[in-house]
């Protein structure tokens, strides 16, 4: 297995780590310091939210303000709709912001949140019909 480190900048590292632990996500200690704060979402998924400055010594780019551009967007699975607005009404009680409204194709149900410094992640659930043979064997559920 590939675990999956997802680098993101932050313009304020105490702030970050009460907003992912609200969502459900735990600390990595090991990893944590005044520069770095490693948030483990489980299963070998990490997000490393670096301060802006610590993040600009891993490139020789600019760093995107999040607030202003879209460079990434994490998806992140749920195991029903309503674990995916259950986490969403967390994350916005803890200073997200929606900035889309609900997608709802069928087979899969997304909504997107911003944290505090604009990073964009979508939380989704996905019928299992369309996991196990893509989008269309949802619709041909649908229609029988």
């Amino acid at each position: 297995m590939t675990d999956i480190f997802v680098n993101l900048p932050t313009a304020d590292l105490d702030r970050c780590q009460a907003f992912y632990t609200a969502l459900g996500a735990k600390i990595n200690p090991l990893f944590t310091d005044e520069n770095a704060a490693c948030i483990d979402w489980g299963g070998g998924a990490y997000f490393m939210m670096l301060t802006r400055e610590f993040f600009a010594t891993f490139t020789d780019k600019p760093v995107a303000d999040p607030a202003a551009t879209a460079q990434v967007m994490v998806a992140l699975t749920r195991a029903s709709r309503e674990d995916v607005d259950a986490v969403m009404d967390i994350g916005l009680s803890s200073g997200g912001v929606e900035p889309r409204a609900p997608q709802d194709l069928g087979f899969m149900y997304s909504r997107d949140l911003e944290d505090p410094d604009g990073n964009v992640l979508s939380f989704f659930f996905m019928g299992p019909a369309a996991v196990e043979q893509g989008p269309a064997a949802y619709s041909d559920q649908a229609r029988s």
